[in-house]
């Protein structure tokens, strides 16, 4: 019995054998050991314990991550998960709240086209399982919906149909990271499916294995002798152990079985020893996997709770994060001096630290005191936007470096006071008060909201013809900055700085402002008392809102 099998999988995912009889089938192929990793769940893990106790065969707890990189479905094994840790389900846990969120919404959307469905009727029809769009093609097919499950995909539930939400997925760097942290080894599955060029190939496993990736698939079953030799190099050019398996799903794949794939397949046990004397060499030498990470975090409805505040558990959590050497953004619509303002009553001052004012429009380091990049608006476009909201009496102000600029006191701006501390002044004649182009515009109203959208729509063509973002950052508040701003601009130009890969941040927030930070960092926190759009594009949703130090609690497991 010198064979094993590294990728396998049950019916608590897409596979068609229960975790039990694949313990049976295991031992009947002749197998000293298999891992069981499922996709995204590790349900079955107890079971297939429990059944393979007492008989020479090895079920190792794994699971199988699916990731998106560029656009492109990535999946990342973990062997050896501690699948029973507090750490590892409270990362599940954020996945299925994701993955449900997603799943309402599709079946809101296959209602609205004349397919009715409830999530709770989807769930009933395939217990235990985690739910895929299959699920629902399956469960449409079983209806009379659609004839075929093809058909399901083709027209309602394929990418780009009108039924279809994609479900923002982790990186793969993301997913090594929380492999590492279960007291996991993690591999990158059946790199050749990805159909990447060679130097697209070696650039995700660069970025792998510097997140701490520590094998690779290189004995599979649709390799041939070409593609082990290809993958073996690349293995060894990135000191990876290599690793194998079948993709075992039973009768979803006719014709591939258990540790044989298609017949040629032989994954030795030895490839299971390198891998098991490599963990403890990994246990006791924790230090070669540690990487810096930067966090880019929103401030209003993110960071500060309603008083305008953070815990002293949020605070001691921002300690901990800047002492582990991770790199800590304050990220606001805010002036730059606002920010500081707020950094200082906080008493944030740690090493490591740098304010993103303006949307994007200004980043300031704190420890130098100097500002490492800024991008504004012309006088004329923001003198333009000032005119147009007199027109539409709707207030506008800008900023210089030291001050809020306004043409006149008026409630708005005694509103908008009531936060920031920045000096106003008050200039009738904007011309003059305006000595350089401003970073940014901000509309306020507090009374009428579609008067505040009629504004913004009034300025559409002239903004795209400009170059001009116009966002809502609050139900009353519309910032005008240049569309090369922007806090995700912002999130790439300070990474780039610094020389941290995008990949390796994390941003968090929960307004319409903070969509394209979000987007761009490698893991995106939205606040569950953030916009429906920007619970859509993140990757993880904080466990409490930011009066329950959400932020706080979300960033614990990061550090």
């Amino acid at each position: 019995m010198n064979a094993v099998d590294l990728h396998v999988h049950s019916n608590k995912s897409d596979g068609s054998f229960t975790p039990a009889e694949l313990v049976d089938h295991a031992l009947a192929k002749g197998l000293s050991a298999f891992a069981l990793t499922d996709h995204d769940t590790t349900d079955g893990i107890d079971e297939a314990l429990q059944a393979a106790s007492g008989k020479p065969l090895e079920v190792i707890p794994g699971i199988e991550f699916s990731t998106e990189y560029k656009g492109q479905d990535i999946h990342i094994v973990g062997l050896y998960i501690d699948h029973n840790s507090d750490y590892f389900k409270r990362r599940l846990v954020n996945f299925v709240r994701g993955r449900n969120i997603r799943n309402q919404e599709m079946c809101r959307r296959l209602t609205a086209h004349g397919f009715p469905v409830t999530y709770e009727e989807l769930t009933a029809e395939f217990p235990d399982s985690v739910i895929t769009r299959a699920h629902y093609a399956r469960f449409m097919q079983s209806r009379g919906y659609v004839k075929t499950v093809k058909e399901a995909f083709d027209k309602y539930i394929g990418d780009g149909c009108p039924c279809f939400i994609p479900r923002k997925k982790i990186t793969p760097m993301r997913a090594v990271e929380i492999i590492l942290k279960a007291g996991g080894f993690p591999v990158l599955a059946h790199p050749l499916l990805y159909h990447f060029t060679s130097r697209e190939l070696e650039e995700l496993v660069s970025l792998l294995k510097e997140m701490g990736l520590q094998g690779i698939e290189a004995l599979y079953s649709t390799h041939t002798p070409a593609d082990e030799r290809k993958i073996r190099s690349l293995a060894a050019k990135y000191d990876l152990c290599i690793s194998g398996g079948s993709d075992f799903h039973g009768i979803a794949k006719p014709g591939l079985d258990l540790g044989t794939g298609y017949g040629r397949l032989f994954i030795h046990k030895e490839v299971l020893d390198r891998i098991k004397k490599r963990r403890e060499w990994i246990s006791s030498h924790p230090e070669q996997i540690r990487h810096t990470k930067i966090l880019f975090t929103d401030l209003d409805g993110t960071l500060l709770n309603s008083q305008k505040q953070i815990s002293d558990y949020t605070r001691e959590i921002l300690r901990k994060w800047t002492a582990a050497g991770h790199r800590l953004v304050l990220c606001s619509g805010r002036d730059i001096n606002s920010i500081t303002d707020v950094k200082n009553y906080l008493g944030l001052d740690l090493p490591g630290m740098y304010l993103i004012g303006y949307n994007g429009g200004q980043i300031y380091d704190c420890s130098s005191r100097e500002t490492l990049y800024k991008i504004t608006l012309t006088i004329p476009q923001a003198l333009h936007i000032m005119e147009e909201a007199e027109k539409a009496g709707v207030h506008v102000h800008t900023y210089s470096d030291t001050h809020i600029i306004a043409s006149r006191e008026d409630e708005e701006l005694h509103y908008y006071k009531h936060a920031i501390s920045t000096p106003i002044l008050l200039c009738p004649d904007m011309a003059e008060g305006l000595k350089e182009g401003p970073c940014k515009c901000i509309g306020i109203e507090l009374k009428d909201a579609e008067k505040l959208e009629n504004f913004r729509c009034s300025l559409l063509p002239w903004a795209r013809e400009e170059g001009i973002s116009m966002i809502y950052s609050s139900s009353y508040y519309l910032e005008f900055f240049p569309a090369a701003s922007g806090k995700g601009a912002a999130l790439k130009t300070l990474c780039s700085l610094l020389g941290i890969h995008p990949y390796f941040s994390v941003a968090a927030g929960d307004a319409e402002n903070d969509l394209s930070m979000i987007n761009a960092a490698g893991m995106g926190i939205a606040m569950p008392n953030g916009t429906e759009e920007v619970r859509f594009a993140a990757t993880t949703i904080a466990p409490y809102d930011n009066d329950h130090d959400g932020l706080a609690h979300a960033l614990a497991d990061l550090i």
